[in-house]
């Protein structure tokens, strides 16, 4: 296909610019960007896959790309596609490569009634936190669980956490679907629990990571004090997912399902569904497949670990800042959203009501306070939408809309997104040369190896608060605060 979608490109005047649809495209996709942004940050691998994405049976609507996009496994990360549920014989697609490896990797944040100022001693407290809370590879360091205990996680979710004495009550209700999505009959395969009972408690590599931040500004003061925030306050953001468990779920699946695609003059054919894909990577089947609900059973108990594993490491956290600080470390949840993730969802679809499968791979929720699908508490407000930027700039709180779903299936950006790949951010960045300077300006740095640094640097992203202007200029979501980082844990 090569760039032939450049000549399909039309500007919108929304902070969008639209690829038409063209050649086996069923829909047009739209990236979050401007043409400054596009221009500087173009590899033209991620609206390939985009456009490649468009064609997958049963979608509707349009394929997006929030303004963190770039190039992924199938899908770009970033990207958000549904389809409905009761498209042909079957239902519409559901692709694993279209949720991404890490399911429901998100983010929660936890806000305390504390500022900096009240931090006894900050070495002892990034000290202590690295060493509680295990970062890295490996998952050495998980919550000592058992067989039937991980099953019940899978099936009980955050819920289940909270009954085994890992998490509270009170923070049920402000994690996205409460926790908890709905799984009746899960065979997790052995290597996948295997993978799962090492990892509860443990934040994994790459980008996930703990994050103790200050809230630096406010830019919409009525919805955060709304939600209790306030210019200094003190907020811990954890970055992580279900781990190996969610990983051998969607290798399992993707596997499966590629080597029903088999290559013609046409593109990759699974005769059994009568699909045609351009890229194997997006491989899928009906939604109400026997294969189709498989996955979508797996998925929901991975994401229910992960669930569990954020609950686990709020509960870690909340064990050593009472230890450092007292009564000052106490930490209520503020809000926990997943980001890669397919969800069933009523989204109106050229004015029609529409139950779609939607997709989010690498971008969240951004539901309207009057969507039904909210906590009492942000009604008035729109749902939190947790942004995490890069460990020497900064992260965003943005909320979804006061009223009506955004134009994109009620989803945003999930962080700044990638600039430079991981591997050419480690031949142009000094990871030692890095912490020294991050530290000197004032973030202390716990990180496993300095090839961690290289790759998660700061100029291995893109511009955190650009990507929060685009997804504002698109309606998206709007920002609430700011917060720049205090002490980073690292895988």
């Amino acid at each position: 296909m090569g760039d032939e979608w450049r000549r399909h490109l039309q500007s919108e005047e929304d902070g969008t610019i639209r690829i038409k649809a063209h050649g086996n495209m069923k829909v047009d996709a739209r990236i979050v960007t401007d043409e400054n942004h596009f221009n500087n940050h173009i590899d033209d691998r991620g609206p390939e896959q985009l456009v490649n994405a468009a064609e997958i049976p049963g979608i509707v609507g349009e394929a997006w790309a929030m303004a963190d996009w770039h190039f992924g496994y199938g899908l770009p990360i970033g990207g958000v596609i549904a389809t409905d549920i009761n498209h042909g014989e079957n239902g519409g697609a559901i692709s694993p490569g279209a949720v991404g490896f890490d399911i429901n990797c998100g983010v929660r944040v936890l806000a305390l009634e504390a500022t900096v100022d009240d931090i006894p001693n900050i070495k002892k407290l990034g000290g202590r936190m690295a060493g509680r809370i295990p970062a890295g590879a490996s998952g050495k360091g998980g919550l000592d669980i058992d067989m039937p205990q991980i099953r019940a996680l899978t099936e009980g979710g955050a819920q289940a956490a909270v009954e085994m004495g890992i998490g509270f009550d009170e923070d049920l209700p402000a994690l996205e679907s409460n926790g908890l999505l709905e799984v009746e009959d899960a065979t997790l395969s052995n290597r996948a629990l295997e993978r799962g009972l090492r990892a509860l408690g443990t934040l994994g590599s790459g980008n996930h990571f703990l994050e103790l931040q200050s809230v630096e500004k406010l830019v919409d003061e009525e919805t955060a004090k709304h939600w209790g925030l306030y210019e200094g306050q003190l907020l811990a953001m954890i970055h992580s997912g279900s781990r190996g468990l969610g990983h051998q779920v969607c290798s399992e699946h993707s596997r499966k399902l590629e080597q029903k695609y088999k290559r013609t003059t046409d593109g990759w054919y699974a005769e059994e569904y009568d699909f045609t894909l351009t890229d194997r990577q997006l491989a899928c089947a009906p939604i109400h497949s026997k294969e189709g609900q498989s996955y979508l059973q797996e998925m929901n108990a991975a994401a229910n670990f992960a669930f569990a594993n954020r609950s686990a490491l709020a509960h870690r956290l909340r064990e050593v800042l009472r230890l450092e600080m007292g009564v000052d470390g106490e930490a209520r949840t503020l809000y926990d959203v997943a980001h890669n993730i397919a969800k069933i969802e009523t989204h109106i679809v050229h004015g029609k009501n529409c139950q779609c499968a939607i997709h989010r791979k690498g971008a969240t929720r951004a539901f309207a306070g009057d969507s039904g699908h909210v906590q009492n508490n942000f009604q008035g407000t729109g749902q939190p939408v947790l942004v995490p930027g890069d460990m020497g700039t900064g992260s965003w709180i943005m909320a979804g809309p006061k009223t009506g779903q955004n134009q994109a299936f009620g989803s945003s950006c999930h962080g700044a997104g990638r600039a430079l790949s991981r591997t050419k951010a480690k031949q142009m960045i000094d990871g030692k040369a890095l912490k020294q300077r991050l530290e000197n300006s004032g973030i202390r740095i716990h990180a496993s190896t300095p090839n961690v640094l290289s790759e998660e640097a700061p100029d291995a992203y893109k511009d955190v608060d650009e990507v929060i202007e685009l997804t504002n200029r698109a309606g998206l979501a709007r920002p609430v605060a700011r917060m720049t980082p205090n002490i980073v844990i690292k895988g």
